[in-house]
């Protein structure tokens, strides 16, 4: 298992085009063979944060997302809203342990 997490943080004034094209990545996202969670939330007391957390099957399913038409259409709204910082990264493998 794959798990994409990190932070984006978009300009004060491009907050609702990035909530709104977050809105629309995440249901089309959920769709998609592989996809095992797919989140995305604004930090509280941060409103131009927004907080990315994904869990896939393999590299091959998180490989054909980025080659679907709705992440293509997130990484232009999300460039019209102004990204000032992408920390975004992904860990592999590791055995699921409850806490």
């Amino acid at each position: 298992m794959l798990i994409v997490t990190g932070v984006i943080e978009v300009a004060a004034d491009g907050v609702e085009l990035a909530r709104g094209a977050t809105a629309d990545m995440v249901a089309e996202t959920l769709k998609e063979p592989g996809c095992i969670r797919y989140e995305f939330s604004q930090v509280i007391g941060q409103e131009t944060r927004f907080r990315v957390y994904e869990e896939w099957q393999d590299l091959a399913a998180l490989e054909a997302h980025f080659a679907t038409p709705h992440m293509a259409r997130f990484r232009t709204a999300l460039a019209q809203a102004g990204v000032i910082s992408r920390d975004v990264y992904r860990r592999e493998g590791g055995e699921k342990i409850s806490l």
